[in-house]
């Protein structure tokens, strides 16, 4: 069993492709016909008008794909990919690097079956910095996915870095993950929302009551708006989500 047959039971009821971000992703795809999506979980940010395989160690979150959804999807490890060399013109990985095994070979799969690898991952130094971490949830950052989260200079150190791109986070963001409600605390209070994200999901269960009611008391009292106020008119955000773009474009 793997960790996301465990956290990710109800991945699709709060995790959703953001239009925005699904664009930057297929932008840097460019003329990729045939991408496969290393650690695709329920299928988010998989382009409609090319081929993809979508693949993923648990079958859990396979099994939330979208009925309708005509992507073929297999199970399999990032480390050990089942497809042979240059099977794929683009290699695609989304928030997915910081709970594989081994990244570097994981890495190094990527480009084995494809010319072009193309990875939207967070900086793990930016995420002390965001306020839901520092003020309420320090303790996500003790977690071994987040301590084994990689920055973009240990995945550049892996790959061929083409480009590195800014993928800011809207106020309006569609999908669930753990950045995604900068500007809207109070859906951070909603358990539905906190186990769509694995950082949540990972904690022990008082410290998410804890820090929930923590962030419950500022919202109610009127202390996070005095704080953070101003993040509620704001469109966008640099948190520290990038695109890394790598290999040979053509």
């Amino acid at each position: 069993m793997t960790r996301y047959d465990v956290i990710g039971r109800t991945y699709a009821s709060t995790r959703r492709a953001d239009p925005r971000i699904a664009a930057q992703i297929t932008a840097a795809l460019g003329d990729a016909r045939r991408v496969v999506n290393v650690g695709a979980g329920t299928g988010s940010y998989e382009p409609a008008d090319r081929t993809v395989v979508g693949g993923d160690p648990s079958l859990t979150m396979l099994r939330q794909r979208a009925p309708s959804s005509v992507t073929p999807a297999v199970q399999l490890a990032a480390e050990a990919l089942p497809f042979p060399d240059g099977a794929f013109d683009a290699a695609l990985a989304t928030l997915t690097l910081h709970h594989w095994s081994d990244i570097e070979r994981g890495l190094q799969e990527m480009t084995r079956v494809a010319p072009r690898q193309v990875i939207f991952f967070f900086e793990p130094a930016s995420a002390s910095e965001l306020w839901l971490v520092d003020e309420y949830f320090p303790e996500i950052l003790a977690l071994g996915s987040e301590r084994a989260a990689p920055d973009s200079a240990r995945i550049g150190a892996a790959l061929e870095v083409q480009r590195m791109e800014v993928v800011p986070v809207p106020a309006d963001c569609q999908d669930g993950f753990a950045g995604c409600y900068w500007n809207r605390p109070e859906a951070y209070l909603d358990p539905t929302v906190q186990e769509g994200m694995s950082s949540f999901a990972q904690l022990d269960a008082e410290i998410r009551r804890r820090g929930t009611e923590h962030l419950r008391r500022d919202l109610e009292t009127g202390a996070w708006d005095a704080r953070h106020g101003e993040l509620r008119t704001m469109t966008e955000i640099d948190i520290g989500y990038r695109l890394l773009v790598a290999g040979h474009l053509s």
